[in-house]
């Protein structure tokens, strides 16, 4: 990890770049939910869920892997649960192999909502980020993230499956 020089404020590149990030983190959030609940009626939060679930080997993961993922308390991801739930997107269910566990399961209905998020979700994505980077700005970012979530939690996040 560089070595900084230690102040009790930060001043120059560093606040720029401090200044930067904080910025993007609460410009970026609203405006992915903004995009996806006017075209799909979903947040962001609820999107990841899905996209967590459509990714999963046969749909279904704990309550608890998906709070994980996410970030959330488990009780933030409940009730989102119960919203998706109530829409017929999501059901949950206790996990055969552990009865103290619950699975969330995407539903047919889920997956085809997810689906039909998804394009919309990606093109807001492209425009808001990724299109705006060259390719080697979007790996740098990739390794930059990596490296401060890292710091943040020493164990990985959600990863794509190959």
């Amino acid at each position: 990890m560089p070595d900084r020089d230690r102040t009790s404020a930060l001043e120059g590149e560093d606040l720029e770049t401090w200044a930067g990030l904080a910025t993007l983190l609460e410009w970026l959030p609203p405006a992915l939910d903004a995009q996806l609940l006017r075209d799909s009626g979903l947040t962001h939060f609820e999107y990841g869920i899905l996209f967590a679930l459509a990714a999963a080997p046969e749909r279904a993961l704990r309550m608890s892997v998906l709070a994980d993922y996410a970030n959330s308390s488990l009780s933030r991801l409940s009730r989102a649960a119960s919203r998706l739930e109530s829409r017929g997107w999501l059901r949950r269910t206790p996990d055969p192999a552990d009865g103290r566990s619950t699975l969330a399961i995407l539903t047919e209905l889920g997956a085809v909502k997810y689906g039909e998020a998804t394009p919309g979700h990606v093109d807001t994505v492209q425009r808001l980020v990724l299109g705006v980077l060259t390719r080697a700005q979007t790996r740098q970012l990739r390794e930059i993230t990596r490296r401060i979530t890292h710091a943040i939690r020493a164990e990985e996040g959600w990863q794509q499956t190959r």
